[in-house]
């Protein structure tokens, strides 16, 4: 395929504004140098990119965003492939399902089911993609009821290596469709979900925030609440350090800080006084505790639950961790404060824990590859390299705070939670593993995909094309 092949495919090269377009993304520590890129909004788009890569003999490699940029490996040499497929969110009110388009954002997601009365299992930022957040499992604000994100996958339509387009489903390739769930990628270059609804009436939903001085307090009546909380709250607790950036509200601009966030479901109207009664339990103790300097909890409608975590609006550079803990006890709390509390030296942005158990512990019988996040918490911290703060700083704290939590590390991870691809990773079983690298050899004997495989969810290292 010569030059007139590039043109019909979209290829562009550095130098050329649509391949800078292509290649953009959120993590800006992280910005990948693939050999060519392309934009594909038409599923023939993509399948003239597979076909050009087949040919050249160049692998393929996927993103949509680039929030996870940093947690993927290198894509020198390849051709990168941003899906932002056209046609807009479809919603089934009567089916509650709705199809996504890939490269669709999260804020379009919800936005289209919530005209509907209902929610999805989505992330905590509406500017995350939609399709590599469900497929590398999501733990989401409504995860304790509902589960790992990944579960709420009904279909996904993908091209394969050979060019052509392929849907999988418990009907249509169920061998596939249960691989591609969390198995890792390295299957195609998907096109489509279909994803399940559920109703959501009201939310309450928000963030509190106090001085870091309280944490040791705050932190313990979290996870006293924690212990016995209802399926229909998913919460989290963090220490947050933001830049002095006069487009942030004064008091977040006051200090370090201790923040608890997240929401409590009411699935119907009458389920609204139980959700703020939840709420209630939970923060009127955290109240008593000390004043908050900003607190945004309130009911609403479900699309606010996308604002309640505070994530970036714009790009930004972060590095960070991710892993799983069996159980945050009082050592464990004071382990995690000794290194990222007030006087600890952190120069993490962001560092604290999602709650898990509930639904996100059950596996689902109709589930995928990933099924479940195999821990009671998960630790995510992050931070920017920015002026004093370098990268070194950064990876060298992440591994401090990794050796203090050590004891209670389950040694496991959630995919779409990883932030670098150089910190230990573990979803899947052997066996899983081995059936997953089964579905790979099937659907792309050549390894054209290859580059896009997690490093921990294969066991067979093949030479890509």
């Amino acid at each position: 395929m010569g030059a007139a092949g590039e043109r019909s495919a979209g290829v562009a090269f550095p130098g050329d504004p649509a391949y800078e377009a292509a290649v953009a993304v959120f993590n800006l520590s992280a910005r990948p140098r693939p050999a060519a890129a392309v934009t594909a909004t038409t599923v023939e788009q993509v399948r003239a990119a597979v076909r050009y890569a087949a040919e050249k003999g160049i692998p393929v490699r996927v993103q949509t965003t680039g929030h996870a940029s940093a947690a993927v490996s290198p894509m020198d040499g390849a051709l990168l492939v941003r899906t932002r497929l056209s046609g807009g969110v479809e919603v089934d009110a009567g089916r509650r399902v709705a199809r996504v388009p890939a490269g669709t954002t999260w804020g379009a997601v919800v936005g289209a089911a919530a005209r509907h009365g209902l929610a999805v299992a989505h992330g905590s930022s509406p500017l995350v993609g939609a399709v590599g957040y469900l497929l590398g499992g999501g733990a989401s604000f409504y995860g304790r009821r509902a589960g790992l994100a990944v579960n709420s996958v009904r279909a996904v339509e993908l091209v394969t290596a050979d060019g052509e387009p392929c849907r999988a489903d418990p009907a249509s390739e169920p061998g596939l469709f249960w691989a591609i769930r969390g198995g890792g990628g390295g299957f195609g270059i998907v096109t489509a979900v279909e994803v399940a609804l559920f109703p959501a009436a009201e939310v309450v939903t928000g963030a509190a925030f106090w001085p870091a001085a309280h944490a040791g307090r705050l932190l313990a009546a979290w996870r006293r609440w924690c212990a016995d909380a209802p399926d229909e709250a998913t919460t989290s607790l963090r220490i947050v350090a933001l830049p002095p950036d006069p487009a942030l509200p004064a008091p977040l601009r006051s200090g370090p800080l201790v923040s608890v966030d997240g929401a409590f479901l009411a699935p119907t109207p009458n389920d609204a006084a139980a959700a703020r009664r939840q709420a209630e339990e939970l923060l009127g103790p955290l109240r008593a505790i000390a004043r908050p300097v900003m607190d945004t909890w309130r009911p609403t409608p479900p699309a606010a639950v996308l604002r309640a975590h505070l994530d970036a609006p714009e790009p930004i550079p972060f590095i960070g961790d991710h892993f799983l803990l069996d159980a945050l006890d009082e050592e464990a709390a004071h382990a995690f404060l000794r290194v990222n509390g007030a006087g600890g030296g952190s120069p993490l942005v962001l560092a604290g824990f999602r709650q898990l158990g509930g639904a996100f512990g059950r596996p689902d019988p109709a589930g995928g590859a990933l099924t479940r996040a195999r821990g009671a918490f998960a630790y995510l911290g992050s931070g920017a390299p920015i002026g004093r703060v370098d990268a070194g700083a950064l990876r060298e704290h992440c591994s401090k705070v990794r050796a203090a939590l050590a004891p209670w590390d389950t040694g496991w991870t959630v995919p779409s939670l990883v932030e670098d691809a150089d910190r230990p990773q573990r979803h899947l079983t052997a066996d899983e593993i081995r059936a997953v690298d089964r579905v790979r050899a099937r659907v792309d004997p050549a390894a054209l995909f290859q580059g896009d495989v997690a490093p921990n969810a294969t066991a067979v290292v093949r030479n890509p094309r």
